[in-house]
């Protein structure tokens, strides 16, 4: 690959994360279009990786990050544990941006759940007078084939979680990420409660270092 074609790459995979962080846009696709037609550069050559952007949109965020970011963030991981909590029974797993740090304002607490049939979370929702509405999201599966997935969305003051919605048979094999293919990464409540933890910990280092 020619120096001009990889300095054009970083600039899409620079310009796509920051359109992350400040628009909202979660789709990885739609950025780096929206990045290269602003830049001007043509996407059927300097399209970077997923990967690619999501480092650069943690160095974004990184750089441009504040307590009110951190703060957010935390809030985040305590609503996902509190309904890990009340999601005891279906085996909640936490995924996505709130896990691996790069969620905004604009991110949902996402949870894997698992049960024998969809219905038995729902009727657990409706019995204890939890509200929720039904979206649906297409997912790719190992066999690169692709598979709906039924969602369930509620809201948490002014977090907005959804539950997506796995047979028992999945828990143990992870779709994977829409960022690399790899098994995506989950985190059950005490590997949440640790982050949750060691982010705190080293938000304070930080803010200790620039003092």
């Amino acid at each position: 690959m020619s120096p001009r074609l990889k300095q054009a790459k970083r600039a899409v995979a620079a310009e796509a994360a920051r359109i992350m962080a400040t628009e909202g846009q979660r789709n990885y696709l739609a950025a780096k279009q929206k990045a290269a037609d602003r830049l001007g550069i043509s996407t059927a050559l300097a399209l970077p990786s997923n990967k690619e952007v999501e480092s650069a949109l943690k160095s974004y965020q990184n750089l441009y990050g504040s307590e009110l970011r951190h703060e957010h963030l935390q809030q985040l991981r305590a609503a996902a544990l509190e309904a890990m909590d009340f999601l005891e029974l279906f085996q909640p797993k936490l995924v996505g941006p709130v896990l691996d740090g790069t969620a905004d304002h604009h991110s949902r607490v996402s949870l894997h759940v698992f049960s024998e049939t969809p219905d038995e979370i729902n009727l657990y929702l409706m019995e204890n007078g939890i509200p929720y509405r039904e979206e649906n999201r297409r997912i790719r599966c190992h066999t690169g084939k692709h598979r709906d997935l039924a969602l369930l969305i509620t809201e948490a003051g002014d977090v907005t979680i959804e539950l997506c919605l796995f047979s028992s048979k999945d828990l143990r094999q992870p779709p994977p990420s829409p960022v690399d293919g790899r098994p995506q990464r989950r985190a059950g409540r005490q590997a949440v409660r640790l982050l949750q933890m060691r982010s705190d910990k080293q938000w304070g280092q930080r803010c200790s270092i620039e003092i």
